[in-house]
């Protein structure tokens, strides 16, 4: 399990080759903890863990590998009907509970021994299939997130499926285990597959710290249970952290039955703010299993946040006469359930740690988010405005006629609910736009300027992100990072709380497809609205020609049918010198906020001409690197043709030739005509204008590929990247520096790019997903 000292020590070991296991006779115990498990999350856990894992088989744990595999898919487009949750350590609590969920044994049972049970056959398949080294793939060999997945669970099943796959064993289309790692795992299934592994306690010291926040959380008056909610469905997918302990171990916090002091039990709703139909107690539990960077979105607790959250929340005056409920109305909308607490408490919360909220609807967690990210830019910049400037934090009587307005759809799934739920809440959000509209114009007639953006209150750096978007998944890093991008977003809270309410809190990975259609369509109107709040920094004589680039063609339709008009009368309190007022504002905005942007970057925001382009904090081999790479940024792919042969994300493993290593990312920006629309992503496609990004350090749950280089040659991979024209050309640089999924040390270099999370930024280290890495 990655906790600790021991994620350094598994990183390492990943990063040396140093022997995972001892070849085991069957004679010898063989320790899950100590042997097997080092095992799964070096060959295995990069594939299964999560929803999105292969027959939902997670190996990053004992609970997982206890629970099995199933036929039943997380992901389906076509389902009509809401389905039973199966989410490991909350749905069931035994590998009988499992079963009811349809789940079957891979260790064995009691008509198959372990020695022959579903994972010693697939292992042993993937033993006899030859890899040749550095090749791509067979065909016949489904890689990706897209391949589908035949599941045998009896032994027809599986004697039809080696028959018909015989190049399919595990670890899949990859440099599988070694001998001793192979050994290993046959001594142990031989054996039983026994379980020595034991769910993480807290310790003395946690223990004090979990004690603080859990008395905050469970204090028994009306505004302390309602403020308690309300944390509670912020922060429920958190993997929190005590910022005053050493080490890195990471809880989450759950809705018990039970109170502090007593066994935890935990209440298991599909949603965290569904009905729990009794007495609720807020609790901190140990998160159990491997770390994967997918799901790993981290939040700070410290003695310094409990007492600011106290003064946040309980520093003034207010009360709550009665507790709201949980029907259908309480869970739409949020800013009418908790209108009790203080808005611009609500809001700075969300500000204080605006990453964290940012990674839960568009990072992850359910990992595979296209109902999220097929609606968003392939690379866009986002600011928050300052809740002394958001008039619904400041005016009361806007906020009251604005309540009504915020709800958000999902609640009714049922697929006759679609187009109504749809057209309801696009009314209400439309409402909603013009009373803001002419409330601003109203209240603040000269219109927006820099003041109203929040400024991080001149420390806090989560005040300016980045997004990037590679095809189902995203990521959101601090700072503004990239080429200044075609569309900035500007939240404000209204925004941002039906943002996190609809994509998280009201989103079930597991309902209908009318209930993630409904969420889809309801983010469109979320993005168009930050959009059109960044227009207002704009010359009103700006607006509309912006606009109409953001959505061209068939966009313009969806403008003209669902989305209120633009206002272009409402002045900007910024002054304009040149005829490209975005490209201006966005420098202003860099110049300006540069002690806040966590992430300065001139790679990406320089000339060709340029001997500049580099960080000057590095070594020279570095900086060497830095500006070779750097000239294959910020280009359109009608001037660097190599781009329409990459996939989203690449990682570069640039290293020289005293042992050192700096690791970049190249993400790939495609251009769209709009991304107004559900489908046809296609038919908007620009592939003309897409750009890379390339920017130090792993800015991606899922590389699609990686290219090994020595720093000798960087300058002679950039040159071959600028001068590859064809498919062919782009084939000769994989054969050079590629490393494939058949490359030898396949694994030395995929979990390298983990061991420099763990050496840059410790708290984030996880392990990467590989379900997406390519054959190119």
């Amino acid at each position: 399990m990655l906790h600790t000292a021991s994620m350094v020590r598994y990183f390492f070991s990943l990063v040396l080759l140093l022997p995972l296991a001892s070849a085991l006779h069957a004679e010898s115990p063989v320790s899950y903890r100590k042997s097997i498990q080092p095992i799964f999350e070096s060959k295995c856990v990069a594939c299964h863990a999560c929803n999105d894992a292969p027959c939902q088989l997670n190996l990053g744990s004992a609970e997982g590998s206890l629970r099995g595999a199933t036929k039943i898919k997380v992901y389906d487009g076509t389902r009509t009907k809401p389905q039973t949750p199966t989410r490991l350590f909350m749905d069931a609590e035994s590998t009988e509970g499992w079963q009811k969920l349809g789940f079957s044994s891979v260790l064995g049972d009691k008509e198959h021994s372990a020695d022959v049970s579903l994972l010693a056959r697939m292992i042993e398949l993937g033993r006899q299939q030859s890899l040749v080294p550095h090749s791509r793939l067979p065909n016949d060999i489904p890689i990706g997130t897209d391949s589908t997945h035949q599941c045998p669970t009896n032994d027809d099943e599986l004697a039809k499926f080696s028959r018909k796959y015989p190049h399919r064993g595990m670890p899949l289309g990859v440099t599988g285990l070694d001998e001793k790692e192979y050994e290993t795992i046959r001594a142990w299934l031989s054996q039983g597959a026994p379980m020595d592994s034991e769910p993480l306690q807290f310790t003395a010291e946690e223990e004090k710290h979990v004690a603080a926040w859990e008395a905050l959380l469970n204090q028994r008056g009306n505004r302390e249970q309602l403020v308690a909610r309300w944390l509670y469905e912020h922060l429920f997918l958190a993997h929190l952290h005590f910022e005053e302990l050493p080490g890195n171990r990471f809880f989450e916090l759950v809705r018990s039955r039970t109170p502090s002091g007593k066994p935890l039990s935990v209440i298991a709703t599909p949603q965290p703010n569904d009905p729990p139909n009794g007495p609720v107690y807020y609790r901190l539990r140990p998160v159990q299993g491997a770390i994967v960077h997918k799901t790993h979105i981290t939040y700070p607790l410290s003695a310094k946040k409990l007492e600011h959250v106290r003064q946040l929340f309980f520093g003034s005056n207010w009360n709550v006469q009665k507790l709201p409920g949980y029907e259908v109305a309480d869970r739409a909308n949020p800013f009418i359930t908790f209108s009790a607490i203080p808005a611009r408490a609500r809001y700075q919360f969300m500000l204080d740690n605006a990453e964290y909220f940012v990674r839960t609807f568009i990072r992850g967690p359910v990992c595979r988010g296209n109902i999220a990210t097929d609606v968003i830019r392939d690379h866009f910049w986002v600011a928050f405005q300052s809740p002394a400037s958001d008039i619904y934090i400041s005016n009361a009587g806007h906020r009251q006629q604005s309540d009504p307005l915020l709800g958000v759809p999902g609640q009714k799934d049922g697929m006759l609910d679609l187009f109504p739920q749809w057209m309801r809440y696009t009314k209400l959000r439309n409402d909603y736009s013009k009373l803001r509209s002419k409330d601003y114009a109203r209240l603040e007639p000269k219109g927006a300027n820099f003041a109203d953006i929040w400024n991080g209150d001149g420390h806090n750096d989560n005040a300016l992100l980045t997004i990037f978007r590679h095809h189902d998944s995203s990521s959101v890093r601090k700072g503004y990072i990239g080429a200044i991008p075609q569309t900035i977003w500007w939240m404000d809270y209204p925004l941002f709380e039906r943002t996190y309410y609809g994509l998280v809190v009201n989103f079930n990975v597991y309902d209908t497809v009318s209930h993630q259609a409904q969420t889809r369509l309801y983010f469109d109107l979320i993005r168009h609205g930050a959009e059109t709040n960044f227009l207002r920094l704009m010359p009103p004589a700006s607006r509309q020609p912006y606009m109409d680039d953001w959505y061209q063609k068939s966009g313009k339709l969806k403008m003209w049918l669902y989305y209120p008009s633009l206002d272009n009368e409402q002045p900007t309190a910024i002054s304009y010198d040149s005829k490209e007022p975005l490209q201006e504002l966005a420098r202003s905005l860099l110049q300006k906020f540069q002690p806040i942007n966590a992430r300065p970057d001139p790679m990406n925001r320089c000339s060709m001409s340029s001997d500049d382009c580099h960080r000057s904090n590095v070594a020279p081999w570095i900086r060497q690197s830095d500006l070779a790479l750097s000239r294959l940024t910020a280009r359109p792919a009608r001037q660097l043709p190599v781009i329409n042969f990459l996939p989203e994300s690449v990682v570069l493993r640039v290293h020289n030739s005293n042992g050192q290593r700096e690791i970049y990312t190249m993400l790939r920006n495609r251009a769209h005509s709009n991304v107004a629309y559900m489908a046809a992503e296609t038919l908007r496609y620009q592939p003309e204008k897409d750009t890379l990004t390339i920017y130090p350090g792993i800015i991606t749950s899922y590389p699609n590929f990686s290219f090994n280089i020595a720093a000798s040659e960087i300058k002679d991979f950039s040159e071959s990247m600028q001068a590859a024209s064809s498919k062919a050309g782009f084939d000769k640089i994989v054969e050079r520096w590629g490393v494939r999924r058949t490359h030898p040390e396949f694994w030395r270099f995929f979990h390298d790019f983990s061991a420099h999370i763990l050496e840059t930024e410790p708290v984030e280290a996880a392990i990467l997903d590989m379900n997406r890495y390519e054959n190119l």
